[in-house]
C-alpha cells in the first residue's frame, strides 16, 4: 500500500494527480523534491517531447538529464501506469530553492525563503506553463494538479484554504485545465524559526533522560530497601 501510494500520489491512498510536485524544504533552504507526472502532462505542461504512448518504454536517463543540473541532482527515477497512461516519479535533491527556478522543469515558478523579524516566509509563484500540443489524451476533464510542502517548523499562516496535513503539510490543488491555461497558482505560507525535528530530538532527549533518572532512582530505592532489609534480620 505504501509504495502504491508514492507511485502515484503522497496525498493518501484515495487522492491521485496528473502533475504533481512534493517538496520536503529545510530552513537552511536545501529540499527533496519528488515529481509525479503522467508522460503526457510532463509534455503539455513543461514542454518535453518524451513518447507518451502507452506502449512506449520510457527513456530514464533522458528524464533524468532532463531533470539535472547544477543545483538539482536526480537521486531516482521510477516508472508506473495509471489509467491506461505512463508516469514517470521523479526524486531530487536540491540544493537551494531560491535558485530552482534555474532548473528548466521549474522555470514556470519563483521561489522565496527569507527570515522575516521571528518568523520565515515561504512563497512559490507558478506562472504560465511552456508546454505544447500533445493531442488526443484520455483525460477526463477532473484531473488535479497539485503542489504539496512539507514545512520544517510549525506553520503559523498559510493561504492553502484547507486544513494543514500531519501538522505541517500544505497542499495547493489546481485542475489540470486552468494549469494548461496558465491561470497563477500562488503559494504562501509561514512558519516559526525553530525547526520541528530540532524540537523533537529535544524532547526526545528530555524524555529519555527522565527514564534514565527514573531508571536510576528505582535501583537507588530497592537497594536501600534491601539494605534495611539486612539491617531488621
Amino acid at each position: 500500500m505504501a509504495v502504491g501510494s508514492a507511485a502515484c500520489s503522497r496525498s493518501g491512498l484515495f487522492r491521485t494527480y496528473e502533475y504533481e510536485e512534493d517538496m520536503y524544504l529545510s530552513l537552511d533552504g536545501s529540499a527533496t523534491v519528488y515529481v509525479n507526472s503522467s508522460i503526457a502532462a510532463l509534455n503539455a505542461l513543461r514542454g518535453t517531447s518524451f513518447d507518451q504512448s502507452p506502449a512506449a518504454r520510457i527513456d530514464r536517463d533522458a528524464v533524468r538529464q532532463y531533470f539535472a543540473s547544477s543545483n538539482t541532482h536526480v537521486a531516482a527515477v521510477r516508472t508506473s501506469r495509471r489509467s491506461g497512461r505512463r508516469f514517470v516519479h521523479v526524486r531530487l535533491d536540491v540544493d537551494d530553492i531560491r535558485a530552482l527556478d534555474a532548473a528548466e522543469p521549474f522555470a514556470w515558478s519563483t521561489y522565496a525563503l527569507r527570515r522575516a523579524d521571528d518568523e520565515f516566509v515561504f512563497e512559490q509563484r507558478v506562472g504560465a506553463p511552456t508546454g505544447r500540443d500533445v493531442g488526443s489524451v484520455e483525460w477526463t476533464g477532473r484531473e488535479v494538479v497539485a503542489f504539496r510542502v512539507h514545512l520544517p517548523s510549525k506553520i503559523t499562516d498559510q493561504n492553502t484554504h484547507h486544513a494543514v496535513e500531519r501538522g505541517n503539510i500544505l497542499v495547493w490543488e489546481q485542475p489540470l485545465g486552468d494549469r494548461l491555461r496558465g491561470v497563477p497558482l500562488m503559494l504562501d505560507a509561514k512558519m516559526q524559526t525553530e525547526s520541528i525535528l530540532y524540537r523533537t530530538l529535544w524532547l526526545f532527549a528530555a524524555t529519555f533522560l527522565a527514564v534514565v533518572i527514573l531508571f536510576v532512582a528505582v535501583i537507588w530505592w530497592v537497594l536501600r530497601r534491601g539494605e534495611a532489609a539486612q539491617h531488621a534480620i
